[in-house]
């Protein structure tokens, strides 16, 4: 039951909460933190059954490890994959739009790789600067595991409460504050991506079936492909799409239609899915969503989008927490309101 009156610790813990997002976003830190929940996720999911923590920490090293090893065999296969793709790509693009009477930015491969220099240039600056942000981003991914693991082992925020001598002290009561924060905030991150996940497993699992069984060029990756953007609410869905219709177009139009056909075939069911799954646990309007991912891709990148609907979901447990007393508020406002 929620108090009526807010505490002053209390009220120091959503700040706390406020800050450390505002901090988050500005300071582009969206990686560490989810690499920090991704992570605690994955500690608690080996923890199960009573199993020690050591166990725990040393299968999720484990799969960490073989989480590399996969992205490292992905990216291998990718940079060799990708140059073919748009070897067959380009030209079908440029006749079917020649067909069709559009007018495109690029004629062929050539003209297309300068488009694609320039926008990278604009965006980084320089090529080296883009090696820097990914050293940057996966110096982010080590120390978010090690805090997770280090939250994992111990979560207690004050640990010399002992030593206090006055025991209900604004530090101690604003701290245990804090943690019911970050405990509520890791509750809404397992709901949202435990549901995303389900999404995302079945989805890839379906397409999976339909791209080996219509002999679809690099269906392996493409499967990769699904689930990561599977990951992303309502837009990873549609650059999945996008990239496996690309890819039935290098072969033939009909392999690209029939891929279309079943994907929205595939989107129907999944329609029901959301509804019985995502909708079930998170209760969010599309257009919130929508709204939430392109501020969160705005603000923090692709890190932010799949945040984005996390702390909506934070929000709405928090304020759903909260009592209003409606008689004290019209009280107060009549008190204000000139005579």
């Amino acid at each position: 039951m929620a108090s009526k009156y807010m505490s002053r610790p209390t009220r120091i813990s959503y700040g706390f909460m406020a800050g450390l997002l505002v901090v988050v976003a500005v300071m582009g830190l969206a990686t560490p933190l989810l690499t920090v929940l991704f992570s605690f996720f994955l500690l608690h999911v080996f923890s199960f059954k009573g199993r020690s923590k050591a166990l725990a920490v040393a299968l999720f090293l484990i799969a960490v490890s073989a989480v590399c090893l996969g992205v490292t065999i992905f990216v291998a296969h990718t940079l060799v994959a990708a140059p073919q793709i748009a070897e067959r790509l380009v030209p079908k693009l440029v006749e079917y739009a020649a067909r069709w009477n559009i007018e495109l930015p690029f004629k062929d491969l050539t003209t297309l790789m300068s488009l694609v220099r320039i926008e990278a240039l604009e965006r980084f600056g320089v090529l080296g600067l883009a090696g820097t942000t990914l050293i940057r981003q996966a110096a982010f991914v080590v120390i978010g595991m090690v805090v997770a693991i280090s939250l994992f082992n111990n979560a207690t925020i004050v640990i010399d409460r002992d030593k206090h001598t006055l025991k209900d002290n604004l530090y101690s009561i604003s701290a245990d504050e804090i943690g019911r924060r970050f405990e509520l905030f890791y509750k809404s991150f397992h709901t949202v991506m435990g549901a995303q996940i389900i999404i995302s497993s079945i989805n890839t699992v379906f397409t999976g079936i339909f791209l080996f069984a219509v002999g679809y060029d690099y269906w392996h990756l493409l499967i990769v492909v699904t689930f990561l953007c599977g990951l992303l609410p309502i837009l990873g869905n549609i650059l999945s799409n996008t990239v496996i219709v690309c890819v039935g177009l290098t072969m033939d139009v009909q392999h690209a239609l029939g891929a279309l056909a079943f994907l929205v075939v595939i989107h129907k069911i999944e329609y029901f899915l959301n509804s019985k799954i995502i909708g079930k646990r998170i209760q969010n309007p599309m257009w919130m969503t929508l709204l939430g991912l392109i501020l969160g891709e705005r603000l923090m990148g692709v890190p932010g989008m799949i945040l984005a609907p996390v702390i909506l979901h934070y929000i709405k447990m928090e304020t759903s927490r909260l009592a209003v007393d409606y008689k004290a508020e019209a009280e107060t406002t009549a008190a204000t309101k000139p005579e």
